[in-house]
């Protein structure tokens, strides 16, 4: 018996040579790959996050948006490391009284992430040169211009590019007497949420059903004027909040939860329109994350709130 094991042992032992050497060949080869994957999770987080940096870049530090806009929030919870949402602010005297006006937006560009925020530069770019480059100051004429150097850009490419930008854009004259604040205001599918002293409701005022970018049927985009109180609020946003999923219950949120919806959000606003307005945006941002819970954050958020 003993020599029977010991001719099998023999007559076995070049196959287990083999298997070892094809286990350390295996090994070796899976090592290798895990190295070239990790590098190539590196190199990729990497430049995510230099894009980050590079859209950090044109975003308004918060010094500006305080020095201009005293009473106000900024509220931006991109869904990725880069986001096809931003904000925007720029200051320029107005032609006609030299004025100081104050141009603030909330933008929202298509899709979310690296594609996104490629987008996003372009817009901004756009918005820039409608400004500094061309001196407008009525809100519809800076879309209408903004949008016309977006489909030259995209127009300059082989592809058939769809991409554009969705905005809430308004042009503020706080030097009005009499306590008073003109506002004109232009949108491509967002819309201005306006709170008066003293309401208990909000007033929406909607958005020209088009896009900045190609459209089938391009019209001219309308600006809407209005004289409001000083003290009076206004909401600049995306859509990226009332479309998160959630919800108030465990129930809710293991069924894949709910949207917040537009109506949920007006509630939630007016419930906190009388705090001062950094308190606003903590008490919006505790009920996203309350709201949304474990589950994934669906979209960008840019909410621009200012107590004018």
């Amino acid at each position: 018996a003993i020599l029977v094991v010991l001719l099998i042992a023999f007559l076995l032992l070049p196959y287990s040579r083999k298997v070892l050497r094809d286990d350390d060949l295996k090994k070796k080869r899976f090592m290798q790959q895990k190295l070239i994957i990790e590098q190539s999770h590196r190199e990729i987080k990497d430049s995510i996050n230099y894009a980050k940096r590079i859209q950090s870049a044109i975003l308004p530090p918060s010094k500006i948006v305080k020095k201009y806009l005293e009473n106000s929030f900024v509220l931006y919870k991109p869904k990725d490391v880069v986001a096809g949402d931003f904000y925007w602010l720029e200051s320029l005297k107005d032609p006609k009284t030299s004025k100081e006006l104050i141009l603030v937006a909330s933008c929202d560009c298509t899709g979310h992430g690296v594609p996104g925020a490629m987008v996003s530069v372009i817009c901004n770019n756009a918005l820039n040169r409608s400004v500094r480059e061309y001196k407008l100051s009525n809100s519809g004429e800076i879309l209408d211009k903004t949008r016309q150097i977006v489909i030259e850009e995209f127009e300059k490419s082989d592809d058939d590019v769809q991409d554009g930008m969705d905005i809430s854009l308004a042009v503020i004259d706080f030097n009005v007497e009499n306590n008073k604040v003109n506002l004109s205001w232009s949108g491509a599918n967002n819309p201005l949420w306006i709170i008066k002293k003293g309401d208990s409701e909000i007033t929406e005022i909607k958005p020209d059903k088009q896009p900045i970018g190609k459209y089938d049927k391009i019209n001219k985009f309308t600006t809407h004027e209005f004289e409001l109180e000083k003290g009076d609020l206004i909401y600049l946003l995306t859509d990226g909040f009332q479309d998160q999923f959630g919800g108030e219950t465990a129930e809710d949120k293991l069924n894949g939860g709910k949207k917040f919806k537009p109506a949920r959000f007006k509630e939630l606003l007016l419930s906190i329109r009388n705090e001062p307005m950094e308190t606003q945006k903590q008490l919006i941002q505790n009920a996203f994350e309350d709201w949304k819970g474990n589950l994934d954050q669906v979209d960008d958020v840019c909410i621009l709130g200012i107590r004018l």
